[in-house]
């Protein structure tokens, strides 16, 4: 029982992945979204590729604990996989995003042992130096990577055969979207499990989680490892959808605005990627249009709000209203 004059607690709700209403209305905005506005359907395929991305980087940063500046590395990794596959004479779109993501996971698995070994400062700064290796990396390897010129006109083959890629972004849209909603429910079954769980526990005490015999190291390089091939199938699939690539999806504000867009959205919640990334690409896309030079004070302005009042993010916020409401209903 409550003590006198002591509003009741909400329990705390345990890890449910089962599917319900509010998770197919907010799958069913992208295809209403489609529909809607036809002329925004590039915009919308760049949205939902960076969605996936930030998504990945929710599952190292949000459920695992681990902090990364570099994560836009393994994005990078991915998109030059697949376009060195398709310049070369392999533009099969699904068979170069596994490619892609093979490439991705083996380059983060092979660093993760130097990440996950730091506190937050060292794992920033290893994360920063591999992302700044690699930009530099295929800079100097122009007969290879194009240098600052990119890979351009990259030749992807019709989908299944099929759906050819058109300027309009029809096909790339769905095809980014069957991914996007692939990787989501990937991501969704991998933190509602015992392991998921478990990478919750050691982000919030890693010290005591060796007590009950959990292996936190082996934990953390199978997190990294699933982010990085994550990440690296997002970056081929933006090579595939704009039939080019560039060092700049290697570069620090790739990194940077993705961790911007999870902190908006709400980190270690998976929705938070998606509607975080969202709202920071369409007000982006709005107020540059409105004013190209100062859109970036309206941007910051959103990210002291979000700070100062929803703790948590977007997702933490509707959290908190939500819980105080079935307090409420509970006196």
């Amino acid at each position: 029982m409550n003590e006198p004059g002591v509003s009741p607690r909400v329990p705390p709700r345990l890890p449910d992945d089962r599917w319900r209403a509010v998770d197919s209305a907010l799958w069913l905005t992208p295809i209403v979204g489609y529909f809607a506005f036809p002329d925004h359907r590039v915009l919308g395929n760049q949205v939902i590729i960076t969605a996936l991305f930030t998504l990945s980087l929710d599952l190292v940063l949000g459920y695992a604990g681990i902090v990364s500046l570099g994560h836009a590395a393994f994005f990078g990794l991915g998109a030059y996989t697949a376009g060195l596959l398709a310049v070369h004479g392999w533009g099969e779109p699904l068979t170069g995003l596994l490619g892609a993501g093979a490439i991705a996971a083996a380059v983060g698995y092979a660093t993760s042992f130097l990440v996950v070994r730091g506190r937050e400062l060292a794992q920033l700064m290893i994360t920063l130096g591999i992302g700044l290796l690699l930009v530099e990396a295929a800079n100097k390897a122009a007969v290879v990577t194009g240098g600052v010129e990119g890979l351009p006109d990259i030749p992807v083959w019709r989908l299944a055969g099929m759906f050819r890629f058109d300027l309009a972004g029809n096909t790339a849209y769905w095809y980014s979207l069957v991914v996007a909603f692939g990787g989501f429910v990937l991501a969704r079954r991998l933190v509602h499990s015992p392991f998921g769980l478990s990478l919750q526990a050691i982000r919030e005490g890693a010290r005591r989680m060796p007590a009950i015999g959990a292996p936190v190291g082996r934990r953390l390089v199978a997190v990294f490892t699933i982010g990085a091939g994550l990440a690296g199938i997002a970056g081929a699939l933006l090579v595939q959808t704009t039939q080019f690539v560039g060092l700049d999806v290697l570069d620090f504000q790739r990194s940077a605005q993705v961790l911007i867009m999870l902190a908006l959205g709400g980190t270690g919640r998976l929705y938070g990627a998606f509607l975080g990334t969202g709202l920071f690409m369409l007000m982006q896309d709005y107020l540059a249009r409105q004013n190209p030079i100062y859109w970036q004070f309206w941007i910051g302005l959103l990210l002291v709000g979000v700070v100062l009042f929803a703790r948590g993010g977007i997702v933490g916020g509707i959290d908190a209203v939500r819980d105080r409401l079935a307090a409420r209903r509970s006196r």
